[in-house]
């Protein structure tokens, strides 16, 4: 503020330093471009002349309309003219020459009456050419006389004859050549002169004033508080300074053009001598220049401090903004790492928790952030900032808590690896004990009853005690002292336990090396030697299932404790491994949760938000189901629900996978948010530069973008799997262990789902709507070769021996064939499309299980192999598991319509018993007749005998689902005979002309008649629409329909009327 004033004060400088007479034009009541046309009439003029002492010259030159000038005319022209003049010149008085010598003595007296009227300057001398006539001179002298008085004049009024007398007063050389002088005078350029020096006076008087404005605001502009106001400040004051520096350069450039146009006739000529008139006019033009350079200079310098001072403002903003965000993550740090103060349970705890440290400490670049600020700070102080008091206990703060971070981090790393060491040492000590506790237990006790067998029994104990070495225990007092910082209640009882086994141990020892001491110093007579049972050197307990019955009992004994005190640790460790994982669970539920409410409000809301509709471009507009997908309902899902049920099983983590089990139909709302991925990225590409979004990211201080975190609900539904994974590995006989397998089967099929989905809705060029077709069971990659049947001839198509690359879906109700394509882009623009090549419908396909010369291939056909497909897979495998789930889907559909049609024949037995009754409650004369009606039904629906026949298998390895006996060759099409009758089109069929007739698949039409051209009126029934369709289309369409025309004539007719399907009761089942 004080830079401000102290350049508030140059400006006020400058500003007074401009000259008067440009200054005080507001005070002058007229301007040379007020009255152009008054002047223009040049009824009076300054010719720049000047008297003997320095008095200014007004002409009146000869002017016969001088009557008509009107009063306030004449008196803005002589107000102007005596204003132009400098005041010093104006203080001497003026000189009036008045022409009337063409006049008369009228108007030489009215001119005087005007003049001393209402001149409005100082008067000096009034000198008259009289008229040159006679009469009008005489009449000029006589009456002059007589009305001298009239004219009330104080200064001297002469009345001369000629010019020569004019020139005894005044020089020639300050008189206009129409008065005999050598001056010359352009009236026009005069007043162009005049107009042009006035406007450029003004246009320095208003820069100077803008500059005064300027100041002030800036005299009382406070430096703000944000980063955000510093920088609007510092653009405004910019865009005000360019706005200046414009004005100053075109007031320069117009002075610059004017301070030419004054000394054109000198660089013409440089002879020319100006007036005083011009001389004055260059003098001024030159002072303004002069002080408009100066006023330029100043505000320069003026402008780079105080830019300079804004711009350290927005620093130290940025600064304090960055420190207070490093200042926050360094608290986050120091908070996370208290958390770090557990030492384990175990080496592999311990070595866990060290991992996830270090890992922990490679994430965070907090501290090398911190460092590169403090340094930051150090270069504002050195580049001399105002803010030095405020920048520098910053940068200390930021060095010592930086520094104390890191500190942290050594020491809990230290921490870790000593408690890593007390750990190992533990283990070894407990190892060392189990092994000297086996030793004892594997002594065969009858060899040591002899002196050698003592003694090697001895050694043996000796060497293993002198090979201890560092696996033994020291005392507990160095143990205490070495390990002090890390000893927890926990470890210490650890401790103790580890050093009771070692000291019970070793007394076990001692007493078996003086049991063995006394045997081998004890003489013995010799006794009869029996050939003991053979031995065999156990290495571990573990291998001793064959050792026997004694010394199992002996090692038991010996090692009950221990081995139920290692039981027990192990069981801890698998508990603590599952805490982890669970609390990893819930950490990353509860973050999941939180991301998601803060992108739903952050970026879904604020689309609804009237303040930023005008940052929304025209794509994104009503797009945000597009863009977000079902996330409010994922969100909605966790927060309500899943999470709650989660920290449920915060004590029992190995039963976490009923939680899961219990919400698996929610957790397939993933699968809609993964079907409209594609074209939520699709969108964001699209608009990802967009001010909105780059708006919503500034205000919730987000590093990434909206898609990274739209990617976060597959990546959580991907971590599940990976948790459950961990869990179920440290849950292995457990009470929830078979939950938690079943709970990641059902995740791995949802991922399976949401992946088969993906790939469903790529598929291009499928007219019909894939949702009809049921579930996807199956997708993949296949090497296909097609054969077809024609006549009694089979021929592969083209004759191709290179297999066609077809990536097949097998749906509940269909097979779909398609060609992969890769697609060029990034993300999900990146991934295949498939164009749809054939379906094949399930209720009309075999399979043969074996294809010859592969077990790769296997064959898919229809139409009594009439096509063959041969499909390669990849493996054998891929081929079993796609061979088996085509099996089941076709004994689901033979399944399926036994029992409808079995109920269905049920229902014609004249029995007492109900119609709707189950299968498993008829008797066996009821089920054998009713295999015989199922057999009827597939006779009549279509069912021949290769497709219905197990027997087929054996000529042909296959299995088929029903098939339409009227399926035949296109050639037998064409010779076809229609009647008229009622049909069901089997196809969709679009009118190709205005009198045609469109129909759909499913629709009951009429053939009412044939017309010519081979063209059939037809009625569709379905929608009472009638037109005309030509006989091949008719063929194409109804060629596996069947006429209605004996149904409709027998739905009166008892079910007695059917008796040839009970003739067909007798055929063999």
């Amino acid at each position: 503020i004080n830079i401000c004033l102290c350049f508030w004060h140059m400006f006020l400088f400058f500003y007074y330093f401009v000259p008067d007479e440009i200054m005080q034009l507001d005070s002058s009541p007229l301007c040379a471009a007020d009255i152009t046309p008054d002047l223009k009439k040049q009824f009076a003029f300054l010719s720049g002349g000047r008297g003997d002492n320095g008095s200014p010259i007004i002409v009146f030159p000869e002017f016969p309309a001088f009557g008509e000038i009107t009063d306030r005319e004449f008196q803005n022209v002589l107000t102007y003219l005596t204003s132009v003049p400098s005041l010093s010149s104006t203080g001497v008085g003026f000189i009036l020459v008045i022409d009337r010598r063409q006049d008369r003595w009228a108007a030489v007296k009215g001119t005087l009456l005007r003049i001393a009227g209402s001149f409005p300057g100082n008067l000096q001398l009034v000198l008259v050419l009289r008229p040159t006539t006679l009469l009008q001179r005489t009449l000029s002298d006589i009456l002059f006389k007589f009305n001298k008085d009239e004219f009330k004049m104080k200064v001297p009024v002469i009345m001369l004859s000629s010019i020569t007398e004019l020139h005894s007063y005044i020089d020639r050389t300050q008189l206009t050549q129409e008065l005999g002088g050598t001056q010359e005078y352009c009236h026009e350029k005069w007043i162009s002169h005049r107009t042009a020096i006035e406007g450029f006076a003004l246009m320095v008087k208003k820069t100077a004033q803008t500059l005064q404005s300027f100041g002030t605001e800036l005299a009382e502009t406070e430096l703000p508080n944000e980063i955000q106001a510093t920088t609007i400040l510092l653009s405004s004051h910019t865009n005000k300074k360019d706005k200046m520096k414009e004005d100053l350069l075109l007031a320069l450039g117009q002075g610059s053009r004017l301070l030419e146009s004054i000394n054109e006739p000198v660089t013409r000529d440089p002879d020319h001598n100006m007036n005083q008139d011009e001389m004055e006019n260059l003098a001024t033009v030159q002072r303004l220049l002069s002080q408009l350079d100066e006023t330029e200079r100043a505000f320069d310098e003026f402008w780079v401090r105080h830019q300079s001072k804004l711009e350290q403002c927005l620093q130290l903003r940025h600064f304090e903004h960055n420190y207070r965000e490093v200042r926050a993550l360094l608290d986050q740090v120091s908070e996370k790492l208290a958390t770090f103060s557990e030492v384990g349970i175990s080496p592999a705890h311990a070595d866990h928790i060290f991992c996830e440290l270090t890992s922990y400490e490679e994430r965070v670049c907090v501290l090398d952030r911190a460092l590169a600020l403090s340094r930051e700070g150090d270069e504002l102080i050195q580049n001399s900032h105002y803010a030095e008091d405020s920048i520098q206990p910053k940068c200390i703060e930021l060095r010592t808590t930086s520094n104390n971070v890191s500190g942290n981090f050594s020491t809990r790393k230290d921490h870790l690896l000593k408690a890593m060491e007390l750990h190992h040492c533990l283990e070894m000590a407990s190892k060392w004990v189990d092994d000297g506790i086996y030793l004892l237990a594997s002594q065969p006790v009858d060899k040591c009853q002899s002196h050698e067998g003592a003694e090697l029994a001895l050694q043996e104990l000796e060497r293993y005690l002198d090979n201890a070495g560092q696996n033994q225990l020291t005392e507990l007092s160095i143990i205490w002292k070495e390990y002090e910082t890390v000893l927890n209640q926990q470890l210490r009882d650890q401790v103790e336990k580890v050093f009771q086994k070692q000291v019970s141990m070793q007394e076990m020892f001692d007493k078996r090396r003086v049991s063995l001491k006394k045997l081998a110093a004890k003489q013995t007579r010799p006794v009869q030697p029996v050939a003991p049972r053979p031995e065999a050197f156990i290495k571990s307990p573990l291998s001793s299932p064959g050792q026997s019955a004694h010394r199992h009992t002996m090692y038991s004994l010996l090692c009950r404790t221990n081995r139920h005190a290692s039981l027990t640790e192990e069981e801890e460790n698998l508990a603590v491994l599952r805490r982890h994982v669970m609390n990893e669970l819930l950490e990353t539920e509860r973050a999941y949760v939180e991301e998601l409410l803060c992108v739903l409000q952050g970026y879904a809301s604020e689309m609804d938000n009237p303040a930023m509709c005008h940052l929304i471009p025209a794509p994104l507009q009503n797009k945000k189901d597009v863009l977000f997908g079902n996330m409010l309902e994922i969100y909605h899902f966790h927060k309500r629900t899943f999470l709650r049920e989660l920290e449920q099983y915060t004590d029992c983590p190995e039963l976490v996978g009923r939680c899961f089990l219990e919400r698996m139909t929610d957790l397939q709302i993933y699968e809609k948010y993964c079907h409209n991925k594609p074209r939520s990225e699709s969108l964001w590409r699209q608009c990802s530069d967009c001010a909105f979004f780059q708006e919503c990211q500034k205000k919730l201080e987000h590093k990434l973008g909206l898609d990274s975190y739209l990617l976060k609900p597959v990546q959580r539904i991907t971590k599940y799997q990976l948790l459950l994974k961990e869990m179920l590995k440290y849950s292995k006989g457990c009470e929830g262990a078979d939950d938690l397998q079943e709970a990641l089967t059902s995740i791995l099929g949802i991922l399976k789902a949401v992946n088969d989905s993906m790939h469903l809705i790529a598929i291009t060029g499928y007219e019909g709507n894939l949702s009809e077709l049921g579930k996807l069971l199956m997708q993949g990659s296949f090497s296909v070769w097609t054969e077809h049947k024609k006549g009694h001839a089979k021929v592969k198509d083209l004759a191709r021996f290179k297999p066609m690359q077809r990536h097949l879906f097998l749906h509940e109700k269909a097979l779909l064939f398609c060609k992969r394509r890769e697609e060029n882009g990034e993300g999900y623009e990146k991934a295949p499309s498939y164009s749809f090549k054939q379906s094949l419908s399930m209720n009309a396909v075999g399979i043969t299980e074996n294809a010859k010369g592969d077990n790769k291939k296997f064959e898919i056909w229809c139409n009594s192999r009439e096509e063959v497909y041969i499909v390669q897979a990849p493996s054998a495998e891929v081929k079993t598991t796609w061979v088996n789930e085509i099996r089941k889907v076709l004994t689901t559909q033979l399944e399926a319509c036994r029992e409808s049609f079995l109920c269905f024949f049920l229902s014609l037995f004249p029995t007492g018993r109900s119609h709707c009754r189950s299968c498993a409650c008829l008797t066996a004369a009821e089920v054998k007749c009713c295999s015989k009606l199922t057999l009827v039904f597939f006779f009549l629906s279509g069912w021949n005998k290769a497709s219905l026949s197990m027997d087929a298998s054996e000529e042909h390895d296959g299995y088929s689902s029903a098939e339409d006996p009227l399926n035949s060759d296109p050639e037998d099409d064409n010779s076809k005979k229609l009647s008229a009758g009622k049909y069901t089109v089997m196809a969709d069929y679009e009118r190709g002309g205005p009198q045609e007739l469109s129909v759909k698949s499913g629709d009951m039409v009429q053939l009412v008649r044939e017309g010519d051209d081979r063209q059939w009126f037809v009625r569709n029934l379905s929608t009472s629409k009638e037109g005309w369709i030509t006989a091949a289309s008719l063929i194409t369409l109804i060629a596996k329909s069947k006429s209605c025309q004996s149904l409709t004539s027998s739905e009166t007719t008892s079910a007695t009327s059917f008796p040839d399907v009970y003739e067909l009761l007798s055929f063999p089942v």
